[in-house]
């Protein structure tokens, strides 16, 4: 559909929003003069027309009594994009309480005054005329509208019937990345006290297999520098990275570092908009990512370029890894695996080695393979080896997807682990149980057994299994029969033809979101009459947004940013926060979810103050270091961020009128770990495992937390190696109270804090006492000084193996990088590898399907899509779902650039869409986005959608289509890999 501007009646119909455009500027900000108010309004060469439309409107006089416009309140509200996760500023101007304009934050150290295409339509938000208005329920195939009183009940009921019948692990709550901290954090409580870890959200389809390689690498499973700090690099290697198109506003400091001489390499399948910023292009098939990692490193080893100080002093196993390197990925095994010549793979060693600090950027493209642990590992181990991590301009930056993933994950509802990645076991439990103000026993009874309360969940990635997967395969009691889809893209997920049929078989089908998302059309769309389940309930509820509620968001460097409210929520709309409380009052926990929070009034109903979660956040989750950022300090931070450099993001001075809070020394927005309470002020960690920087000043080291030694190898740094000025100079465990007896150094502690801190560790000492006497008396890290794994032997390959994909086009391959042996119980549900891919080759699937299928991000649109498809902006700007064919493939199938064509997969699947041919993909690949939903197979299901509430722009999701694939350490959809065959409409 194409989309044209309308044009308004002059005069009297435009002038109320011109008007409250022209004072919403002037009296919002009266003291700026003339260059500023350009800058700020965005008006400059090139806008006369709207600078002369502003000048030529007169005030309206009040009528009737009534607020003229122009006459009301104006406020300014600073929030955050809830977009990508680089976290800019956002400043919304609100007058009579209406959203009327917005301006990107220009002191924001992150984004600088700069927004990207759906950045700058956030205001949209405030106007959405496709949201979800009130909650809704199917009724014969459509959807009516139902009271909250009646949906919350009955939603209720059915929950608890389903619990009496077949336990509280039949319901799966997915999550989601959209939430901010406080609502992350609160659904993984809710889901405890209704007593089950079937919970999960978005970071497992896109960086899950990133949390578990990296933090078995070397502590903690998060970038390790940051955008800004991309400014101090010499060289940066981005691999299955499209930054330009997924973060635009990161690629400002990656230019900025470019003007100054900073090289930069794009590793990718396709050619991309960040490859055509390059200094060099590398071309690789989808999947080869460890033989090309392995095969720079092989140069690297073979022209003496590793620093050989750096790995005796900080890393584990690099011999190991280099004597797998020099054998088995010599230059020839290289290229005949990813398809790079060796003159190209030593250019890019060359670059790295000769160009140090250089840092390497992966986002979904690395992830999303059922190897997936295995390549950002090989990433890391690269960077181990030229000694690039923890040092400024070097590090990991690995780009995290939504605005608050980072946060969702560190705090949220992760199937195998409490907020602050404290792991589902006794000892954790009792912790929170603590933190909460609830009777450990109490929460045990919630669960099925205790067992159960130990065992890992399903994860979002494989719901789909629990609900038809043979019960007597499932590791758990039921089947699922309840599923909340609560701020998530079902679009997102792989195997969409038997996601439907899973949605059908459901009893219960809840979906919580300001938009009704794919799953609402999915859900009411005629499938096989065999898979519906006469007794299902689907309803539908309408989420605010983030901007109708308050909260802290995280960005992907790890710095934290509070939201203030900019609206109260449309329609009937509900924060998801509030939504939590009423379940849990209906379903008999309400006290308990609450007992540590004050109520607000929102709309006369009672919600929890998200400045109380943060609080309780603040409270208990040591390990990651989320205990500093007092909802204080981070709002401080957000009203004085010109404080702030933009390539250090440390404030060298300054204090906050409101409060009279210090800023020295404080990085922006507290990246995490900040360590300690508020009051002890850690200023935050900018580059993670930097020894050049005393542990008050965010510097540290690598994590102890894989032992002293193994096999009798020391696990531990060398002697002088450590963190800056601290006490203890060689590598040491983590702290407890054992060790600080120990050392003594236990009458560091007050009396008060020896009382809390005994018997416990620096994780579970809600005192703050240990980590307190630690980092400040004593100038070590809490989590002890250790060297970083290249060797990593809790995991299936111990070194990166390259294995080919489940669906491939090289069976020739095959044999000699076969994929793993099935799992029989893995994440609750058996798991396969060698089966399926071995059924491809005796089946002759890549002759069938002989192009390699892989997705990726546009600028345009976020996620699933569904929010940003809605957005007539947006929308405007990206009209059609299509397919990027290579023009030898587009000539052997007698297709034109702008017609249709069919593209089928082994499951069975037939997407429509519209051709674009180009040299971005070669002969054996093609590209699709994965942001559409609301066509199917062919088919518009515009029908199936609430009144009023489909999308604008309407496509074929490329997940209807993908396959079956899981990573082997965390259940990573294989997405980037898989294989089609393509032919005109």
């Amino acid at each position: 559909m194409l989309l044209t501007k309308k044009s308004g009646a002059p005069g009297a119909a435009r002038a109320p929003f011109v008007h409250s455009l022209r004072r919403g500027l002037s009296q919002a900000l009266p003291t700026m003069d003339r260059r500023a108010f350009l800058r700020r309004s965005g008006l400059g060469v090139g806008a006369g027309l709207a600078a002369s439309q502003l000048t030529l409107v007169k005030k309206a006089g009040a009528a009737t009594g009534k607020v003229a416009v122009g006459e009301g309140k104006i406020e300014i509200k600073r929030t955050v994009c809830t977009h990508c996760s680089v976290g800019c500023a956002v400043d919304a101007v609100v007058e009579n309480g209406v959203w009327v304009r917005q301006e990107p934050v220009f002191d924001s150290p992150i984004n600088l005054g700069a927004h990207c295409a759906k950045g700058a339509a956030l205001r949209e938000h405030g106007h959405g005329e496709f949201r979800l208005r009130y909650p809704m329920k199917l009724v014969n195939g459509k959807y009516q509208r139902i009271s909250w009183d009646a949906a919350l009940s009955e939603i209720s009921a059915r929950m608890l019937e389903l619990k009496k019948a077949s336990g509280p692990d039949s319901v799966y709550f997915v999550g989601s990345s959209k939430h901010n901290n406080e609502q992350a954090y609160l659904l993984r409580k809710f889901v405890s006290f209704w007593g089950t870890n079937n919970c999960d959200h978005q970071a497992r389809i896109c960086h899950s297999t990133t949390v578990a390689g990296v933090a078995n690498t070397w502590g903690y499973g998060a970038m390790t520098n940051s955008y800004n700090d991309m400014q101090n690099s010499k060289c940066a290697l981005y691999i299955g990275s499209n930054a330009a198109e997924a973060h635009p506003v990161s690629m400002l400091h990656m230019l900025h570092a470019k003007e100054t001489g900073t090289k930069m390499i794009v590793v990718d399948p396709r050619f991309t908009r960040t490859a055509a910023k390059a200094d060099e292009y590398v071309r690789i098939r989808s999947g080869s990512d460890i033989a090309f990692l392995f095969g720079v490193l092989y140069h690297v080893f073979n022209n003496g370029w590793e620093d050989k100080q750096y790995i005796f002093d900080r890393v584990y196993g690099m011999e190991k890894v280099r004597e797998e390197v020099m054998t088995q990925w010599t230059p020839d095994k290289v290229e005949e695996v990813c398809g790079v010549k060796e003159d190209q793979v030593l250019r890019v060693a060359k670059m790295m080695a000769e160009n140090r600090p250089s840092t390497l950027v992966w986002c979904m493209g690395q992830t999303q393979h059922t190897i997936g642990n295995a390549m950002v590992r090989a990433s890391c181990i690269l960077q181990l080896a030229l000694g690039n991590v923890g040092k400024s301009g070097g590090g990991t930056n690995i780009f995290r997807g939504h605005d608050n993933v980072q946060g969702a994950t560190d705090v949220g509802p992760n199937p195998d682990s409490l907020p602050g990645y404290y792991g589902i076991v006794e000892g954790s439990w009792k912790h929170f149980a603590k933190v909460w103000g609830v009777d450990y026993e109490w929460i045990k009874k919630q669960f099925a057994t205790p067992a159960m309360m130990s065992k890992p969940g399903i994860t979002v990635s494989r719901w789909i299994d629990g609900v038809l997967e043979k019960n007597e395969l499932i590791d758990q009691d039921s089947n699922l029969r309840g599923v909340f889809y609560w701020g998530h893209a079902p679009n997102s997920q792989t195997r969409g033809l038997e996601m439907k049929r899973a949605m059908d078989k459901l009893d219960l089908l809840v979906v919580v979101d300001p938009y009704p998302s794919a799953t609402a059309a999915m859900a009411a769309m005629p499938g096989q009459p065999e898979d519906l389940n006469p007794n299902r309930a689907v309803y539908l509820l309408p989420a605010a947004t983030q901007f109708e509620t308050s909260g802290s968001v995280t960005a992907s460097n790890r710095s934290l940013q509070w939201r203030e409210k900019v609206i109260e929520p449309l329609w009937e709309s509900r924060s998801d926060h509030m939504i939590m409380q009423q379940f849990a009052d209906r379903l008999g926990f309400g006290k308990e979810l609450s007992v540590n929070y004050k109520m607000q009034k929102v709309n006369g109903m009672d919600e929890p103050a998200p400045e109380d979660i943060l609080r309780e956040i603040n409270k208990s989750t040591w390990t990651i270091g989320y205990t500093g950022q007092s909802p204080e300090r981070l709002k401080a931070h957000m009203r004085n961020m010109h404080l702030f450099d933009v390539k250090t993001l440390r404030a060298k001075g300054g204090k906050d009128k409101e409060t009279g809070y210090d800023f020295t020394g404080d990085y922006f927005g507290l990246p995490w770990p900040c360590y300690g309470t508020p009051e002890l002020k850690h200023p935050g960690s900018p580059n993670l495992y930097d020894t050049s920087k005393h542990v008050m000043d965010g510097g540290g080291n690598f994590r102890a937390n894989f032992g002293v030694e193994k096999d009798g190898v020391n696990l531990l740094a060398e002697d002088g190696s450590h963190s800056l000025g601290a006490d203890i100079t060689t590598g040491y465990p983590e702290f407890d109270h054992v060790l600080l007896k120990k050392l003594g150094w236990w009458d560091d502690l007050t009396d008060a804090e020896k009382t809390a801190a005994e018997g416990k560790n620096w994780k579970t000492d809600l005192s703050g006492g240990i980590q307190r006497v630690v980092l400040k008396v004593h100038g070590c890290h809490v989590f002890g000084n250790a060297k970083a794994r290249a060797v990593v032997w809790n995991f299936p390959d111990a070194i990166p193996k390259h294995r080919e994909p489940l669906y491939g086009i090289r069976p020739d391959l095959v044999a000699k990088y076969p994929t793993h042996d099935d799992k029989k119980a893995f994440w609750r549900l058996p798991t396969l590898y060698k089966t399926v891919q071995d059924k491809n080759i005796v089946d002759k699937v890549h002759e069938k399907f002989p192009f390699i299928m892989t997705s990726g991000r546009l600028t345009e649109y976020e996620g699933g899509g569904e929010e940003t498809r809605s957005n007539p902006w947006l929308a405007e700007l990206q009209q059609e779902m299509f397919i990027e064919i290579n023009p030898k493939v587009a000539a052997d199938k007698g297709i034109r650039n702008g017609e249709r064509a069919w593209v089928s997969t082994p499951t069975g699947a037939r997407l429509n869409v519209q051709a674009l041919v180009t040299e971005r993909v070669g002969p054996d690949t093609v590209f699709m986005p994965f942001h559409f939903s609301g066509r199917w197979q062919g088919a518009d299901m515009l029908a199936h959608y609430p009144a009023g509430a489909a999308p604008i722009v309407r496509g074929e999701a490329i997940n209807t289509a993908t396959t079956y694939g899981y990573d082997s350490v965390t259940m990573m959809q294989e997405t980037k890999t898989t294989v089609c065959n393509v032919e005109k409409a």
